[in-house]
């Protein structure tokens, strides 16, 4: 029986993102751009023998800002009877097999950068010098004036860490082994609040900030050591499902 996973997918590039522009409440479309960049993610990591397998997923949750909902819509996965809003775009793909429902969480919506929306990391620091604070600015760290905190982010991310231990993934893990179970979850937000789940999936608290990064339209996975759901971890090379019975099949074609 295979441990069931999170995948976490940011979403694809937009304007904001190429520029460094910080971008939590406003809502920006993708590039076209980046949007083939989501479709190709899709065809390569989507599929009954790929890493994200549709069958096996047991919910999913989405941001609601539409940068984030357009990905969904781009990966492949659903039929757009499926979506909980209006497409924000004709479909390029039909979906693929998944009864997985959608829920649209504020829980995964950015970091509210307040004061910081829609300025470069640079342009904080020299707002900073102006103002008598200290420059040398981690969101990690110092959160945002105007907006959300890293306790504030601890808070929300918790709650959904839990809920997702509790409702999909701990009846999965206490089933027979052997027995068959879709548990996957899939989350697609953005870069900094699922840089921070990752974090905290694996127990660690923000202080110091993650040491790792996730690209637009990048995908990360989460799971367990030992098949135990006490042991959470970042699960840093994702193999494809692969059907035994189907490859014994070609192999004994092939001889």
């Amino acid at each position: 029986m295979s441990t069931p996973r999170v995948f976490i997918v940011r979403h694809g590039e937009t304007e904001w993102s190429l520029n460094g522009r910080h971008t939590g409440s406003t809502d920006i479309p993708l590039t076209a751009n980046g949007e083939k960049r989501v479709l190709a993610t899709g065809k390569a990591l989507v599929g009954n023998d790929r890493l994200i397998v549709p069958s096996k997923l047991a919910h999913i949750y989405v941001s609601p800002r539409r940068r984030a909902q357009r990905t969904l819509e781009l990966l492949n996965l659903v039929h757009k009877e499926q979506l909980p809003w209006n497409a924000h775009g004709e479909p390029f793909c039909e979906g693929r097999r998944c009864e997985a429902k959608i829920e649209v969480t504020e829980d995964i919506r950015e970091w509210d950068y307040g004061d910081y929306e829609g300025i470069t990391t640079p342009q904080i620091k020299e707002l900073r010098k102006q103002q008598g604070l200290d420059p040398n600015w981690d969101i990690w760290r110092d959160g945002c004036p105007g907006g959300e905190s890293p306790s504030d982010i601890t808070e929300r991310l918790d709650r959904l860490i839990k809920e997702i231990r509790e409702k999909w993934h701990a009846p999965v893990m206490s089933k027979p082994k052997g027995e068959a179970a879709n548990g996957d979850v899939l989350i697609v937000a953005h870069g900094h609040i699922l840089r921070a789940f990752a974090q905290h999936w694996a127990g660690q608290s923000l202080d110091g900030g993650p040491s790792f990064l996730l690209e637009a339209g990048g995908v990360g996975t989460l799971s367990y050591e030992h098949h135990n759901i006490n042991e959470p971890a970042i699960l840093l090379g994702g193999a494809f499902i692969v059907d035994l019975p189907e490859v014994q099949q070609k192999l004994n074609e092939g001889a």
